[in-house]
């Protein structure tokens, strides 16, 4: 039997015996990925043409693997958990110059594309030699929260990365076939939407929510501290914004009608010269298909309108006489739905909402301090997660974050009435 936890409020307090599967686990998923990658890029060399929202594949796995080592295998203070201090002196990393290549803090974005990195088999070398070290650690370390966070966050940090590879592969068109379900769990067919999507909405009754995590287990260093909070009752849709509801904006001439668009969505959308959603074009019958993995598909309208940016969300809300939700109102509703069963679909893409990604009250940095405290600056929250998003990372507490302009993620949104 599969032993693996992919709940994710399981994962989150769960021992060295299920952290060791989820581990596992990742590692097979994101290695299902690699093997599309490999068939796609390795006769070029593993070059990929430079993105700022991307990074180079080879670079991306020595990331990983120096990730998990430094927080695991070369800290001193591992069993301290959130009390580790992060600049404590380490030993040198199992792969030479390992710091110096993948320290992303360390490592500016433009310049990974230039460095000498070791090839495919010694970076798969030294991903296989750090995971075995840490995974002999966990067999003998404590089974306390502070001794366990470590194993917890490089888990969480994999299977983040292995969601970015899927985008990825999307940007750049890569066929993923059936390395997606391998890597993601879902059975996905091209153009269709995973599963029934849920229509109508939900109007919220008033109440007052504890946002964020608490309790026993691991949370993100965003998350805390939860917080009583007061939310006015309000209508949601029961489901993320479909192609069917979104395209017809595009019809209208939306993208080109100044008064739907913020000042700072109309400017991205003129020096971008963006006139529809990324990868999708209209067809010779006047219908839409899809560029997916690099393959046209034809759009199934009932499947959630994603690859769109906040200020394309934004634009559509004022042109629908709708709003996006806050991230307190996306976790009210979220939260009451899982405690009443009533109908809130979420999971299928992540949600752009209408808060700026700030520090909760009493917010205090953990030791990978690079995760949140630099990225207060004012982009958007999403909340929910997409469908490449690992299960045991779809936790109504997580709090994504991304700059306004990224259409490259899996993106869409919901609306509340205005």
């Amino acid at each position: 039997m599969d032993r693996t936890i992919d709940d994710a409020a399981a994962i989150r307090v769960a021992g060295p015996d299920e952290l060791a599967l989820a581990l596992t686990d990742a590692r097979s998923r994101l290695m299902a990925l690699w093997q599309a990658y490999r068939h796609a890029l390795a006769a070029s060399g593993w070059q990929i043409r430079y993105l700022a929202e991307l990074n180079p594949p080879l670079w991306e796995l020595g990331h990983i693997a120096w990730f998990e080592e430094y927080w695991i295998g070369r800290n001193p203070q591992r069993l301290r958990g959130v009390e580790a201090d992060p600049e404590v002196p380490r030993p040198a990393p199992l792969l030479a110059r390992a710091d110096g290549l993948y320290n992303s803090s360390q490592v500016a974005h433009a310049r990974r594309w230039h460095l000498d990195l070791p090839d495919e088999r010694r970076t798969l070398d030294y991903a296989r030699a750090v995971r075995e070290r840490s995974l002999a650690l966990l067999a003998q370390s404590p089974t306390d929260d502070a001794a366990l966070y470590f194993f917890r966050l490089a888990l969480h940090h994999e299977d983040m990365h292995r969601e970015a590879w899927v985008y990825m592969a999307q940007t750049l068109g890569i066929a993923l076939d059936g390395a997606l379900d391998a890597a993601c769990g879902v059975a996905f067919e091209p153009g269709r939407p995973v599963g029934d999507p849920v229509e109508g909405e939900w109007a919220v009754p008033a109440q007052t929510i504890t946002l964020g995590s608490g309790g026993p287990g691991f949370a993100f260093d965003n998350e805390l501290a939860p917080h009583s909070m007061a939310v006015a009752g309000f209508t949601i849709d029961r489901g993320a914004v479909s192609w069917r509801r979104y395209l017809p904006f595009v019809e209208a001439g939306g993208y080109q009608d100044r008064q739907w668009w913020t000042d700072e969505g109309w400017r991205w959308r003129r020096v971008h010269a963006v006139s529809h959603p990324r990868h999708l074009s209209s067809d010779e019958s006047g219908g839409w298909k899809l560029a997916q993995f690099g393959r046209w598909v034809p759009v199934d309208d009932r499947g959630c309108a994603r690859h769109l940016s906040a200020h394309e969300a934004r634009a559509w809300c004022r042109w629908a006489g709708r709003r996006l939700p806050t991230e307190a109102e996306w976790e009210a509703a979220a939260r009451l739905a899982a405690a009443t069963g009533e109908p809130f679909d979420w999971g299928r893409v992540w949600e752009w909402t209408a808060s700026a990604f700030t520090p909760y009250p009493g917010f205090v940095a953990h030791p990978y301090r690079e995760y949140s405290a630099p990225w207060f600056d004012g982009r958007p929250v999403l909340r929910g997660a997409s469908f490449a998003t690992a299960a045991r990372m779809k936790h109504p507490c997580y709090r994504n974050y991304f700059t306004a302009d990224r259409n490259d993620i899996f993106a869409g949104f919901r609306s509340c009435a205005g």
